[in-house]
């Protein structure tokens, strides 16, 4: 009897190591998330996914084999949340390769460059596999935004120092100017570019409040009021970091900013805190000799960790934050996001009871750039009832663009842009 209960024993056991559902990994979680920069896939589970990564050619497909992991309902799911609007995946495929490995081949669209990592548990998160799929050429923001403007290359040029902040003024000769010049020199005009940059997205919800709300859909909304109001001003025009809920690095941010050649950036966000009577609007600069405050510190610190939550591949090295701090502008860019921080904060004021009457400074990541003035603007405590309330009104939303925009428009009536910005041919 005790020999037939060992041996029914040594064969469950030898049964189960040839049983790979019986050992698998489960898929707790999968997530698509299509956006212009890149698609990423995203598989969470309790433990360490191991995987393989490989392209194949004629057709273009990429393979993820996935050793050790259930064939379960999140991953069953995964083909069907591929749209068919994702600019680089056609469909996802997913079968058993071999008796212990998964294997998930992505149809493409277009010949891409994968990059696949594993984040380890942080948040709400466990461990996750991210694949993130990039095109081989990247986008180019500037083309992007010359094209939704339907304007033509964009042309460096000497500003009229007449135009100030007002309408675009043409720049050239004088009125006098016959037609025929006019034909054979296109006329250009200043415009201003302004980089707005909603908080978090996809990966990275942002604050999150006792209702549910997301720190990054309130972002967004008010960041699209905000380059809506902008790109109506006649010498104006605006770019968003992000244009759907997708995640962008923070060191992507301020590299987008860079290449449409802005000449200030404005991160939007909503606080939240601990304690739930907490509220107010803020703007923050960046400080390169310690905070202004604990706050504004250890909202720094929450902010920076962004990154972390988003999930970046630590293995890529990033230089330009590094050296972003050594530059020598960066003292006077600081001093510029003071003045356009100031301003922005008193129209704010107007809008909604002020957390701190002047601008606080701390060491955010996002706000680095050593040639843009940048300021972060904490809209109001989302972890407060009261103003997660306003903050998911459409008319306060546009309420806080408005104030925005005028304390923009006051710090250029101040400090005309320099001759550093870019000009667009007028058609």
């Amino acid at each position: 009897m005790r020999f037939a209960f060992s041996l029914s024993l040594a064969m469950l056991l030898l049964s189960g190591l040839g049983n790979p559902a019986l050992a698998d990994t489960r898929v707790n979680a999968a997530r698509v998330w299509p956006a212009p920069e890149y698609t990423r896939l995203t598989l969470e589970s309790a433990a360490p996914i191991r995987y393989s990564l490989s392209t194949i050619g004629n057709p273009d497909r990429v393979v993820l084999d996935l050793e050790g992991v259930e064939h379960g309902a999140e991953l069953e799911s995964m083909p069907a949340r591929i749209h068919p609007d994702d600019p680089y995946i056609r469909a996802l495929r997913i079968g058993r390769f071999k008796p212990t490995v998964l294997r998930l081949v992505l149809d493409l669209k277009t010949e891409v460059q994968p990059q696949a990592f594993v984040l380890k548990p942080v948040g709400d998160y466990g461990y996750r596999l991210v694949l993130d799929v990039y095109p081989l050429v990247p986008p180019d923001p500037l083309m992007a935004l010359l094209d939704e403007h339907g304007r033509g290359t964009a042309t460096p040029s000497q500003p009229d120092p007449g135009a100030g902040s007002g309408s675009a003024q043409p720049l050239g000769k004088t009125a006098a100017t016959s037609t025929v010049a006019r034909k054979e020199r296109p006329e250009v005009a200043r415009l201003i570019t302004i980089a707005i940059d909603p908080g978090h997205g996809g990966e990275d919800p942002g604050a999150v409040s006792r209702g549910g709300t997301h720190e990054k859909d309130i972002t967004l909304a008010i960041a699209r009021k905000l380059k809506a109001k902008i790109d109506r001003e006649p010498n104006m025009r605006a770019a968003l970091t992000r244009e759907g809920d997708y995640f962008i690095s923070l060191p992507m941010r301020l590299e987008k900013a860079r290449q449409v050649h802005a000449d200030l950036f404005v991160s939007v966000h909503a606080d939240a805190f601990i304690k739930p009577h907490a509220r107010g609007s803020s703007v923050f600069a960046l400080s390169e000799s310690g905070a202004t405050s604990a706050a504004a510190r250890w909202l720094a610190k929450k902010e920076n960790e962004a990154d972390l939550i988003g999930g970046v591949n630590l293995d890529v090295k990033d230089l330009y934050l590094k050296r972003t701090l050594l530059d020598l502008s960066q003292t006077a860019t600081i001093n510029d996001s003071l003045r356009l921080g100031r301003e922005v904060l008193s129209e704010i004021g107007g809008v909604n009871h002020l957390h701190k009457n002047e601008v606080e400074q701390a060491g955010f990541a996002v706000l680095k750039s050593p040639d843009i003035p940048s300021i972060l603007v904490e809209t109001a405590f989302i972890s407060n009832p009261e103003e997660e309330k306003k903050l998911k009104n459409a008319a306060y939303q546009d309420k806080l663009a408005d104030a925005i925009l005028a304390g923009i428009k006051r710090y250029f009536a101040n400090n005309p842009p320099l001759s550093r910005s870019r000009m667009v041919l007028l058609e």
